[in-house]
């Protein structure tokens, strides 16, 4: 995201938050302040980097001691803000809720990845389109500073069929159909398919990727013997989804898919423990 793009953000948080101006902050003398943020919690660094640059637009002076991607542990000090005590005060709330939610979602993806990289190093963990209204762009660069992949920001990116366009249109046979004809020649087809039978099917229509829903590690794997038998593995990608969490990520990874895409990692990551604490008074801004 474009750092002018998240500070004219950042405006439009701050008015949710302070539409009429911060009437306890007013109370305060314009005086320079130094503040901590500081980690109360292990994580993932991710959106301070962002967050930085926007303070410093606001006349804030940011020195910044982790980066995103970076890992931190409890009682580590991420960052120094120091300049106005009101501005630093009437942003901290607005600052902390983006900071805390965006690195909790880079730590659990980076969980999971490791979890999962372990079992099969060439499998990508991906997020879904399960976020937050108004705040997908973000969550999914969490996502990626946590080391894993973004998949679809929008459904104009992607021709995802999926179980309900099916129902709609009639069968797998012909979605597909309409889907080659109708595509551009950017956009790859995408089909989600609940049976074995189904995925051997999509591939021999030629789906570009075949989503394996709601199946059992043991249903996946027979999937992927089958098209090496029928020499159509090589030609598409199978993504595992649904019902995966860091319990079962590794029996998921272990069947061989290319991807395993999982909600969790956006709609269910605990947010991180940072706080922001004034330090001191400062001489110079």
């Amino acid at each position: 995201m474009l750092p002018e793009i998240f500070a004219k953000k950042f405006l439009e948080w701050l008015e949710e938050d302070a539409p009429y101006d911060d009437i306890t902050t007013m109370l305060l003398d314009n005086e320079c302040f130094e503040a901590i943020l500081l980690a109360k919690s292990d994580g993932v660094v991710a959106g301070l980097d962002l967050l930085a640059e926007t303070l410093i637009k606001f006349g804030l002076h940011v020195e910044q001691f982790k980066r995103d991607g970076e890992e931190f542990s409890s009682g580590v000090i991420l960052a120094t803000i120091r300049g106005d005590v009101r501005k630093i005060l009437t942003f901290e709330r607005t600052l902390l809720n983006i900071l805390n939610r965006l690195c909790g979602i880079a730590r659990l993806t980076r969980m999971v990845v490791k979890k999962a990289k372990a079992v099969n190093p060439n499998v990508r963990i991906a997020a879904t389109r399960k976020t937050t209204p108004g705040l997908r762009f973000l969550e999914k660069y969490a996502v990626s500073v946590g080391g894993g992949d973004t998949h679809r920001f929008s459904l104009s990116d992607q021709i995802l069929i999926k179980d309900n366009h099916v129902r709609a249109i009639g069968s797998v046979e012909e979605a597909i159909k309409r889907a080659k004809s109708k595509a551009s020649f950017s956009h790859k087809i995408e089909i989600e398919v609940s049976s074995v039978e189904d995925a051997l099917k999509a591939a021999e229509l030629g789906a570009d990727i075949i989503m394996l829903d709601n199946m059992s590690p043991g249903e996946i794997r027979l999937v992927v013997s089958e098209l090496k038998r029928r020499g159509l593995r090589d030609r598409v990608l199978l993504e595992a989804s649904g019902r995966i969490n860091l319990e079962n990520i590794e029996e998921y990874a272990s069947t061989g898919v290319d991807v395993i895409s999982l909600g969790i990692i956006t709609h269910s990551a605990p947010s991180c423990d940072i706080s922001l604490e004034l330090t001191k008074q400062c001489t110079t801004r």
